[in-house]
């Protein structure tokens, strides 16, 4: 959008891609619990790619700035394809040990795509054209979609196909909501790493160090969700979760000792080793608290409120920085810790006792 030369109105439209995601995404999957995704993926990802072709048209043909907007709004009814893909491995191998490092390896594929996927529309966005990376992203997410709703074998059974839909995970049960505040406070701290990354990299004069930071953040998170799934621990669920929440508070303690790009990116490695796993724990929470029929729904719901996180990180931690500098961006760090500890404390007291131990 840089015929605009306005970085607000990118910012206000990337919001609203990213509210309507976090507030339609849920309502989406719990649409795909009662009539499966081979019925819904289809549909919504019809709509989510109209949307996505009226930002590319409305900034290519310098169309009015309502069009952006509305075209962010369709584009954010995009449907939750890792919650989809979890629901399916919960499926296929529910009460078994291999569900957890199937939730691993997901939390890793999630890492690898913010990895690759920023400097990769980026790139191509500057090679071919100013939309190219919008475009690039439609078209991976119609072939993933597609090939998704092929997998008919790992597709999970509709459980109330002729049932009055259940109450929404959010109002009916403590798990969701407790645990979708975790997940807030994690995204903050995610999205507070992305400002003070760019922050600290232009005050010391190397903008391209900023990629190094984020990337030392997103291998220290693959590293541990690696190792978290490769191992058995016998530990309730509800233990994990405070365990969790006390190491990625006890994480951004070296945080005050960071002046340049490469304390932050040491730093940033340590919290990123907590991060992974305690959103398999999460998840796996998700897993084993709610029926088959509401999994979806409750496993998005989470994944909304990391993406709400990251929208609010760095929304407050820019302003911090804008108004005093990197430095001032780190105490919400600090805050977001707190927060994601004291919900993982006040969910592990009202969270019921999970059957079967992490594995």
């Amino acid at each position: 959008m840089q015929w605009r030369e306005s970085y607000a109105l990118a910012g206000a439209v990337s919001a609203t891609f990213v509210l309507m995601y976090a507030v339609v995404s849920p309502y989406t999957s719990r649409w795909v619990d009662s009539k499966g995704q081979r019925y819904v993926l289809p549909r919504i990802t019809l709509l989510c790619v109209s949307g996505g072709g009226i930002v590319v048209l409305a900034s290519y043909l310098e169309l009015h700035n309502a069009f952006l907007f509305v075209g962010a709004a369709l584009l954010g009814c995009m449907p939750s394809i890792s919650a989809f893909i979890r629901a399916r491995w919960t499926a296929l191998l529910s009460g078994q040990p291999a569900l957890q490092t199937a939730y691993s390896l997901e939390t890793v594929a999630d890492e690898l795509s913010f990895i690759v996927g920023p400097p990769l529309s980026v790139g191509v966005s500057v090679v071919w054209f100013t939309q190219a990376g919008v475009v690039l992203a439609l078209v991976v997410l119609v072939i993933g979609a597609f090939a998704l709703m092929n997998q008919h074998a790992t597709e999970p059974a509709i459980a109330r196909p002729n049932q009055a839909k259940p109450p929404s995970v959010l109002w009916s049960t403590p798990t969701v909501p407790l645990l979708t505040l975790v997940m807030i406070g994690m995204g903050v701290m995610v999205g507070a790493v992305d400002i003070l990354s760019v922050a600290f990299a232009e005050q010391q004069g190397l903008p391209a160090a900023a990629s190094l930071v984020l990337s030392a953040y997103a291998v220290g998170s693959c590293a541990a969700g690696l190792v978290f799934g490769a191992h058995t621990v016998a530990v309730p669920l509800r233990k994990l979760l405070v365990w969790g929440g006390v190491a990625i508070a006890i994480s951004t303690i070296p945080f005050i000792w960071v002046s340049g790009v490469v304390g932050l990116s040491a730093s940033v490695f340590v919290a990123g080793v907590c991060f992974a796993p305690t959103m398999i724990v999460a998840m796996s929470l998700v897993e084993r608290q709610l029926a088959s029929s509401q999994i979806t729904e409750g496993m998005t719901w989470l994944l909304a409120g990391l993406n709400s996180g990251v929208a609010l990180g760095a929304s407050w931690s820019g302003n911090r920085v804008d108004a005093a500098g990197a430095q001032a961006g780190i105490p919400v760090l600090w805050w977001a810790a707190l927060a994601v500890l004291m919900f993982a404390a006040i969910a592990a007291m009202q969270l019921r006792e999970p059957a079967k131990t992490a594995s």
